[in-house]
Order: structure tokens, then C-alpha cells, then sequence
């Protein structure tokens, strides 16, 4: 075994926790698996506002370890779990199923109804993110700062791309999948968000709807592949450039701000083949493209949902910040 993976390993599955540590992180899988259920929102960015994120990746990429594949492939279950930091992610999971299974309804429902509120609250818990997180580098130098520029300036561009028109073939499909999953534990970009630019969002969605399953496994693993592969690069890159990683990622949290802006004009929505619009569960058409306003202010219900709207932007502030100083200024 190399070194590198016995740091990997001491870091993660010999960290000792209790009953109530394991209930901490599960309550840490709930709050990721809500983000993801929001479009443009990324459980990865939760992930790394609560602390848990370079663990994450690390858990992640130990699934592409030789020494997990070859217990995995000797059918060698107790060392396979060994190896794996199970009970880390077995927490986590089941807190983002939780979420999903309790939470999707409620969601969207209010990203329907209560759009300008939900995404008030999201837009203060990014925002106390960035300074929260900003705290983890130990000293910012110019190289850093032009990282954090990097990484502003590509999530901004990227969240406001229009989608493209692209084939079905397999080998997209597997391409889809796999950079699907990356932006989705990546802070900031949302996996569902890079479909729809990709033009697969609603095919992907009458694959699940009309049970393809040819289509479904073959994104599924592009899922795999790339959330595995994905992972050995971060986890590299958090070993050897942690400061200026956590940059990079401070930045997509920055940009990926225009994406949870409030106020927002519909411009253009998705399509299908025929040119009719395509409908989400609740019969509303699937918006690809928005440009962000100002607030209205022209009468007393605008004014109104502006204050409740600041309010909530607050609260989602203040709820980072309590998290901040309950659990202590986390090293990534």
C-alpha cells in the first residue's frame, strides 16, 4: 500500500465517532441531498460549508483504490469495508436519501409557488459560505486570489450558458453522466443544471419516465466512471494544493451566486424534438434560460415579499454562521 492512500485512509475510516457524531453527519446528508433536490443548487457546496467535504472525496476515491477492488473482486467483504470508510457514508447517504424521500415534495412546491423566498435563503446560505469558508486558507496571496478569480469567473459564465443541441449516442450519454455527477459535488454547479445545458435533461427524464433502461445504465455509469476518476483528481489536488483548492472552490461559490439570485425573468424554455415545451411534474414549462433583475418595488405586495425575501436571505446568513460557531473553524 502506498503512502498516499494509508494518509487517505488514517484521515478518514480510523476517525473515531460516536453514536451522536454519526447523527451529526446524517443531519450534514440531509441538508445535501435538500440542495440537490433546488436546480442550481449543488450538495457539494453543503458538503463543504459543514465541513465534510475533502472526507467526502476522500471516501469517494477510495472506491478506485486497487486495494478496494481487488477485496471487492475476491468477493473479500470485511476487508472491502475495511478499506472503505462505510459507516462515514453510510451516514451520509442515508441522510441525503432521507432528504430526498421527505423533502422533494415540499421543495418543489415552493420552488413553484415561493420562488423569490427559497432562493433568498439559498443565496444567504452561499454568501455566509464564502466567508465562512474563506477562514480554512491559511494565508491569501495573489496566486490564490487569481484561483478564487478562476473559479468565480467560470461558474458566472457557465450557469448563465444556453443549452446545446447534442446526440444521443451512447457514448454522450456515458459523457453526460459522468460530467453530471462531477459538477454535482463540485461547490456551486449543479448536476442537473449541466444536463439541461447539455440537451439530455429531458431525455434523461423519459428514460425515468418510460423505464429505458438502456439509457439510464449508461449514464449511470458515465455516473460511476466519473465520480470515482473525479474524485482522484480532487483528492490529489486537496493533498498537494489545499489552499489553492479551496480557492478554486471558494470561487465557484461566488459565481454560481448568479445562478440563486432571487429575482429572476424568464427568457427561454426546454423543448422536445417537435418544438412544444416540456413540463415538469407539476405542468409548468422548464425554464433554461433567466436574467437577473432588480426587485420590483412598485406596490405594497412587492414591497412586502422584498422584506420577508432580505429576511430570509438573513436567516440562511445566520444559520451558517451558528453552524460556524457551533462545530469550530473546520481544516479541510
Amino acid at each position: 500500500m502506498t503512502q498516499s492512500t494509508t494518509q487517505t485512509e488514517t484521515h478518514t475510516s480510523k476517525k473515531t465517532r460516536t453514536l451522536r457524531d454519526y447523527a451529526g453527519l446524517t443531519l450534514r446528508g440531509i441538508a445535501m441531498g435538500a440542495s440537490d433536490i433546488v436546480p442550481g443548487v449543488s450538495g457539494g457546496t453543503m458538503a463543504f460549508i459543514l465541513g465534510i467535504y475533502e472526507e467526502l472525496i476522500d471516501s469517494i476515491r477510495m472506491l478506485g483504490q486497487p486495494e478496494f477492488l481487488q477485496a471487492a473482486f475476491k468477493l473479500r467483504i470485511k476487508d472491502a469495508l475495511t478499506i472503505l470508510n462505510w459507516q462515514f457514508m453510510l451516514a451520509v447517504s442515508l441522510g441525503i436519501g432521507i432528504a430526498i424521500l421527505s423533502l422533494s415534495h415540499l421543495l418543489e412546491q415552493l420552488l413553484v409557488n415561493q420562488p423569490v423566498y427559497l432562493w433568498s435563503f439559498f443565496f444567504g446560505l452561499v454568501l455566509a459560505s464564502v466567508f465562512v469558508v474563506s477562514k480554512r486558507v491559511k494565508q491569501w496571496t495573489l496566486p490564490l486570489g487569481l484561483a478564487l478569480l478562476g473559479g468565480c469567473i467560470a461558474a458566472f459564465v457557465l450557469v448563465g450558458l444556453v443549452p446545446a443541441q447534442t446526440p444521443e449516442a451512447w457514448w454522450f450519454l456515458f459523457l453526460s453522466g459522468a460530467l453530471a455527477i462531477c459538477a454535482m459535488i463540485l461547490p456551486g454547479i449543479s448536476g442537473a443544471f449541466i444536463l439541461v445545458l447539455l440537451g439530455k435533461y429531458q431525455y434523461v427524464l423519459s428514460a425515468v419516465n418510460n423505464r429505458d433502461i438502456l439509457t439510464l445504465a449508461l449514464v449511470a455509469a458515465g455516473a460511476l466512471v466519473g465520480l470515482v476518476t473525479f474524485a482522484q483528481i480532487l483528492g490529489w489536488l486537496f493533498r498537494r494544493y489545499h489552499d489553492g483548492t479551496v480557492a478554486l472552490l471558494i470561487g465557484l461559490m461566488m459565481g454560481s451566486l448568479r445562478k440563486v439570485w432571487p429575482w429572476k425573468q424568464d427568457e427561454a424554455w426546454l423543448t422536445d424534438a417537435a418544438g412544444s415545451f416540456v413540463l415538469d411534474g407539476y405542468g409548468e414549462r422548464i425554464v433554461t434560460q433567466q436574467a437577473d433583475i432588480l426587485p420590483s418595488l412598485a406596490n405594497s405586495s412587492d414591497i412586502t415579499e422584498f422584506v420577508f425575501a432580505i429576511l430570509l436571505a438573513v436567516v440562511g446568513f445566520g444559520v451558517i454562521l451558528l453552524l460556524d460557531r457551533l462545530a469550530g473553524v473546520r481544516q479541510l
